[in-house]
């Protein structure tokens, strides 16, 4: 029963004498979990990945030095999330309350504070205390989203779907009540305006989209969502993720790579065309194109106009990195490569060319319509507010057949 090597351990969960131990590594620190009994397996994974999520609150990142340096604290809150072996509260903003990292200690003195506790943990809005207050009121809303794309050597899309998340900070102070609208189909009441389309982007601002799934903060009111499909919460403060979705229909493809291979004898020609299918107003950020290549190549030859390509003879590809790319436009790169003699005559294996990039658009056409609040006690509302949204698209599994 090997816990720890060299090789990747495919296997999460050992059973050794009747016992589970549940296990994973992050940041090469392994978090390990045991039971005798039969426990739900996505619960304790959930949990650990909870206990990380804390730890990074808390210290800022997770990793052996700061378990080590703070390794007081570490125990005392296990010991507050974890009761006889059943989780507890995991909820950073909670334990903050309970636990804190000031100098005097973590225990709390007076009895205001303790009152604040338990109305938090036991009231209605456990995520968030009363008496919050800020000089200047600000909400910050990123888009954040993952494309996975499988297209063929012709450029055809076999598989695409959208996996993001809504992220928000806010700075709001007392106990305001948000409202948050995107363009989803079931939320759309009238069909969009006639009129001429431009680009793919235009279309997809105006159009509603379909979502397939959708799973909310626990601060969302299902109730309004589930009669009129509007999103009301009010916000834990700082930072959290509102909202997680899913797309799979009318998913904006933001770049069209066009792959060309030449086998002759020994020597391979292969041309790679990459074009950005955006509005030509957006630039992407760190492209980089990683192309494989033969295990037996002795010699490599890179020629490009734009950005810097590297034969690395140790991962057996190319690395192709542009720093930016406008929309619209088309860059290439051509490679000649030399092939040393093999005995084995096998057609080779040609792995999928990938690439990662970041572009400032929500390639599921996702689009924030309005974003509202409003704080009766305090008396305050949009007026006083600064808002900030932004949208941000990264390559998840984005591959192309050659």
């Amino acid at each position: 029963n090997v816990i720890h090597s060299r090789k990747p351990i495919r296997a999460a969960i050992h059973n050794i004498a009747n016992t589970s131990y549940f296990h994973l590594n992050k940041n090469n620190v392994w978090l390990m979990a045991c039971t005798r009994q039969n426990a739900n397996a996505a619960l304790v994974f959930e949990f650990l990945y909870k206990f990380i999520s804390v730890v990074q609150a808390y210290f800022g990142v997770f990793s052996e030095q700061s378990l080590r340096g703070n390794f007081a604290l570490v125990y005392e809150l296990l010991d507050e999330i974890l009761d006889f072996g059943y989780p507890q509260s995991t909820d950073p903003d909670v334990l903050k309350l309970m636990i804190q990292t000031h100098e005097g200690g973590s225990l709390v003195k007076t009895k205001e504070d303790q009152g604040k506790i338990t109305s938090q943990v036991t009231g209605q809005i456990g995520w968030r205390r009363e008496g919050i207050k800020y000089r200047k009121h600000e909400m910050f809303l990123d888009v954040l989203e993952s494309v996975n794309v499988l297209m063929s050597p012709s450029g055809q899309v076999l598989t695409s779907h959208v996996s993001g998340s809504v992220r928000m900070k806010c700075y709001l102070s007392g106990m305001p009540e948000c409202k948050f609208g995107i363009n989803d189909k079931v939320v759309a009441q009238q069909p969009p305006a006639a009129g001429p389309k431009d680009t793919k982007s235009k279309k997809a601002a105006r159009e509603p989209i379909a979502i397939d799934d959708l799973t909310f903060h626990q601060c969302v009111k299902l109730s309004k969502f589930d009669v009129d499909r509007s999103i009301s919460f009010i916000p834990p403060d700082g930072e959290f993720e509102l909202m997680k979705y899913r797309t799979t229909q009318d998913v904006l493809i933001p770049f069209r790579v066009t792959p060309m291979v030449q086998e002759q004898g020994n020597r391979i020609d292969i041309t790679i065309a990459v074009k950005a299918e955006f509005d030509s107003r957006v630039s992407a950020m760190k492209v980089n194109v990683i192309i494989p290549t033969p295990h037996n190549a002795s010699k490599v030859s890179l020629f490009t106009e734009k950005g810097k390509a590297k034969y690395n003879a140790g991962d057996n590809n190319i690395l192709w990195k542009v720093k930016n790319l406008t929309g619209g436009k088309t860059c290439q790169l051509n490679a000649e490569i030399e092939l040393l003699a093999t005995v084995d005559k096998k057609k080779r294996v040609r792995p999928p060319i990938s690439i990662n990039f970041e572009v400032p658009i929500a390639c599921s056409g996702l689009q924030v319509k309005y974003l509202r609040m409003m704080e009766t006690k305090l008396g305050y509302d949009d007026s006083a507010v600064l808002k900030w949204v932004r949208y941000i698209s990264r390559s998840g599994l984005y591959e192309i057949r050659y």
